[in-house]
């Protein structure tokens, strides 16, 4: 079935209510695991239908954020969303309280007992109008910056549009470009401060209702880390700033002399080579087609996996005005399948959607029928592995895409998954502090995102860009607002990706087979389980980040990135 025919239907949320009660009043008595695993079956059908239908209603509406049908829908969702979650915390509870858990097993995996204990630990029916007021608060951020319209010589652009514009080869015109990029956020810096101001405050109040002394517990719970700690995460971030900053300073020192610079605005930093940066070659159709060729010279699944995507339109890839920004893989639990969404612009990123968003999509396919859907997909940190791998497993296709730019392409694309890790904790080291202190101004918290990025980033020339200067830059990061906590998650994953990418660089054979292995995983283990799994080390263990900044490092400078 193509995307286009599944049919949406608004669910009836009391009539949801009493059946799914009804369901785990039994659940709760159930005697034994063989009649608890029939209820159970009973409740996933339901809660894949009710998931199904939030997903095609949340897809449709930022493909269209326009469409006054799924717009209304979309508020429907903000609006019960948190409703629905109650009957999903006394599932949570009823499974967590099962004597004979240790007997389900088998079916159930053990994660999906600690993700529940999770849900328990980060719900109660009080808080339901604080997270309502949370979504509303998501969703005029992701409308505020969907319906940008930034006049630049002439035309109007949206965020997206205008980017290829912010890489020209032409440093006046990139200039200018990042100059009317900055504006809107100028124009609109009292809206996303409100925004932001109210949505750490109800989120401050939403941890003191559920007994937390600071959100920060709470997104830990709400994030489903089960193995780790804030304490693990900050000694992870200081290896970063001690081994990692280094080598990303060395290479933006690389970067400006190769543009003849003596140091690196703000706009120059999206510009790697006077040539240009690497450009994908063909139409939209033609890379899709490169695609499939890709993955069918990839491995038998990867071919069943692509066609599975490009017969059904399991994408939405073209950026319009009125889509919502950036790009998303998730999934349709009734059909099994993924669903990718994207904003092509004609730069590079195009090509890393085709492989990061796919990487997401092909776990998903490869774990699709495991029978529990909470661990189809791994936690957050987990699933990056999987998106941020695919980017290096397609190394040896990438002169299909870039044709006489694949060099150039390889460089960049290695170099900026260093440079990334530092912007990545910075953005995780500005919440901790933020939240920390709920009781900020703006004006502190712009201070603090300036501070850090000091730290991690003391390359950054803002002279030319008072906003940002400020400590504004962080604006353009919706994690930030709609999913706080969520990017280190990136950042572990680019460490363990990397560790794939060493290994496909010495032509360790099984690196492939440890892939499709750890994808095929889904969520049956936590992340430091998945990443042991997979041949791995731990990026919280002490060496890992230096271990592959060396091999990284000896890479980058065997290249003469002069003739590039």
């Amino acid at each position: 079935m193509k995307f286009s025919e599944m049919k949406y239907e608004r669910p009836d949320y009391q009539q949801y209510s009493v059946r799914m009660n009804e369901l785990l009043d039994r659940l709760e008595k159930a005697e034994d695991s063989k009649t608890f695993l029939k209820i159970f079956r009973e409740i996933e059908t339901m809660r894949s239908r009710l998931a199904t239908m939030s997903t095609l209603c949340s897809i449709r509406h930022s493909i269209d954020t326009r469409d006054e049908f799924y717009d209304k829908e979309n508020d429907y969702w903000d609006e019960y969303n948190p409703l629905y979650t109650v009957a999903e915390t006394r599932l949570s509870k009823i499974c967590v309280a099962c004597p004979f858990r240790n007997e389900l097993y088998d079916v159930i995996p053990e994660t999906f007992f600690q993700t529940a204990q999770c849900q328990i630990n980060s719900f109660d029916e009080k808080i339901v109008p604080l997270l309502q007021q949370e979504n509303r608060l998501s969703s005029e951020y992701g409308k505020l910056k969907a319906g940008a319209q930034i006049p630049f010589e002439g035309k109007i652009y949206n965020l997206s549009s205008i980017s290829p514009l912010m890489v020209s080869n032409d440093r006046e015109l990139r200039r200018r470009a990042s100059a009317a990029f900055v504006g809107f956020y100028q124009d609109n810096e009292a809206e996303f401060d409100r925004i932001y101001d109210e949505l750490v405050k109800v989120r401050t109040k939403i941890a003191h209702e559920l007994g937390y002394p600071t959100f920060v517990e709470l997104a830990y719970q709400r994030m489903m880390r089960l193995d780790y700690n804030a304490e693990m995460v900050a000694n992870y971030r200081r290896q970063i700033l001690d081994d990692l900053v280094p080598a990303a300073t060395r290479l933006y020192e690389r970067q400006a002399a190769r543009l003849g610079l003596d140091k690196l605005a703000y706009y120059d930093e999206s510009m790697e080579f006077l040539s240009g940066n690497p450009t994908p070659k063909g139409t939209y159709e033609q890379l899709i087609e490169k695609a499939r060729k890709m993955y069918h010279e990839m491995s038998r699944e990867t071919a069943e996996f692509i066609d599975t995507m490009i017969e059904g339109d399991l994408w939405d890839l073209k950026s319009r005005d009125g889509k919502e920004m950036g790009g998303y893989c998730t999934s349709i639990p009734d059909y099994k399948v993924p669903f990718i969404f994207a904003n092509f612009n004609g730069t590079s990123g195009d090509v890393d959607v085709l492989t990061h968003e796919a990487g997401h999509a092909f776990q998903y396919y490869m774990s699709r029928n495991i029978p529990v859907s909470d661990v189809q997909w791994p936690t957050m940190e987990s699933a990056e592995i999987h998106s941020m791998s695919m980017e290096f497993n397609a190394w040896p296709w990438m002169g299909l895409f870039f044709e006489e730019d694949e060099a150039k392409y390889k460089f960049h694309h290695l170099g900026s998954a260093i440079k990334f890790l530092p912007y990545g904790v910075c953005v995780d080291h500005f919440q901790h502090e933020v939240y920390a202190n709920p009781d900020w101004t703006p004006d502190e918290r712009k201070a603090c995102w300036r501070r850090l990025e000091k730290m991690y980033m003391p390359h950054k020339d803002y002279s030319e860009a008072p906003l940002l200067e400020k400590g504004c830059w962080w604006y353009r990061q919706g994690h930030i607002f709609a999913s706080p906590f969520y990017y280190i998650d990136y950042t572990l994953a680019q460490v363990c990706a990397l560790q794939f990418w060493v290994r496909n660089h010495n032509n360790d054979h099984e690196a492939w087979n440890d892939y499709v292995r750890l994808c095929s995983l889904g969520g049956t283990k936590s992340f430091t389980g998945l990443v042991r799994a997979a041949g791995l080390k731990v990026p919280f263990e002490d060496g890992c980040v230096k271990s592959i900044v060396r091999d990284i490092e000896d890479y980058l400078e065997s290249v003469d990135d002069t003739k590039l």
